[in-house]
Formats: structure tokens, sequence, C-alpha cells
């Protein structure tokens, strides 16, 4: 808290100190997000950490720097991973999945069924799709999901029922996908 403070209020050792202490936890964050091999992967969390520093003064003190990292990462990795995206890909992807790519893909590979559900939380609104991945990528409670959000309890809780229930129906939609989700579980 020293260190978010120091930073805060311009101290430029503290900065560096807070950054060094940061980065992994907003790299993991941003790996979870865009994927290890994502191209862009080194300038979102250069990006991410920009974030940080730049959000520091409104920082409260109400939950961990690690968590208010956390969640300006998920939020600048899931922009950037919506930018990147072309229109195509976000109308078609996933709804043109039909028997003929299902074939060519290896959907029992859980590197493809990380992408697919990768691709499928990007779908949800993004106070859901954060809410979600604070608490299932990252393992955070519901408790420390509404202090890194700053939102009430029962907001984090319906928030992550609502995009279980999203991701459920559009699972439900593509069989092949469903198959190969419940087969790898």
């Amino acid at each position: 808290m020293d260190l978010a403070r120091g930073a805060a209020a311009g101290n430029l050792r503290a900065s560096q100190l807070l950054l060094e202490q940061l980065a992994p936890t907003v790299a993991r964050v941003a790996s979870a997000v865009l994927g290890p091999s994502n191209p862009d992967f080194d300038d979102v969390v250069q990006q991410s950490l920009i974030a940080v520093l730049g959000a520091l003064p409104g920082f409260r003190g109400e939950c961990q720097p690690s968590g208010f990292a956390s969640s300006i990462a998920f939020r600048v990795a899931l922009k950037h991973r919506r930018r990147q995206q072309t229109d195509r890909l976000r109308r078609d992807y996933l709804a043109q999945l039909g028997p003929t790519e299902t074939n060519t893909l290896d959907l029992h590979d859980p590197c493809q069924r990380r992408r697919l559900v990768r691709d499928l939380l990007v779908r949800l609104p993004e106070p859901q799709a954060e809410a979600l991945a604070l608490r299932v990528v990252l393992g955070l409670s519901l408790e420390e999901v509404a202090q890194t959000t700053g939102v009430p309890l029962n907001t984090v809780r319906s928030r992550v029922r609502l995009a279980k229930e999203a991701l459920r129906r559009r699972i439900t939609t593509l069989p092949a996908l469903r198959d190969a989700l419940e087969g790898g579980t």
C-alpha cells in the first residue's frame, strides 16, 4: 500500500518498484485473456501497467494493489482483444462453426478448447466477462471480486450468474463444442 501511495504521489522510485511488483500479475491476467501466444501480449502488458500508473491517484486502497492492477489489466486486455477481432470474426466465428469446420479442429485439444472459451468470453458484456474472469480464471472469491471491481457483492453474484448462463446458452447451440467441453472436463 505504501508503494501505491508513493507512486500516486509521483515518487518515481515507488512507481518503479510498484510496477516491478505488479508486472507478473498483469502478465498473468493478459495471458488469460489474450492467450500466451498473442503477438501483442507484451504491448498489452505495457499498456496495462501504464493504465495502472494513470489510475493510481483514484486508488482508494479498498483492495490490494494487485487486485486493482488485475482489474485494469483485464479491461485493457479485453478491449485489445475486441479491437483485434474483425467484424467478420465477431459475427461469424462461432456461429458458423459447423460440421465441416469442426472436423478440421481438434476440440479435444485443451489449447483449442481454451481459445474457443476465450472467444465466448469476449462476446459477453464487459462487466459480466470481468466478474467471471476474476472469479474463475484468477480464482478470486466473490467478495474479492466485489472489492476489486468496486461494486456491491450482489451485483458481482448477478454478473457471474448472467455470464455463466450466457456461456451455457452459447455452448448448447454448438453441439460439437458442447461435446468437446464435456469430454475435456
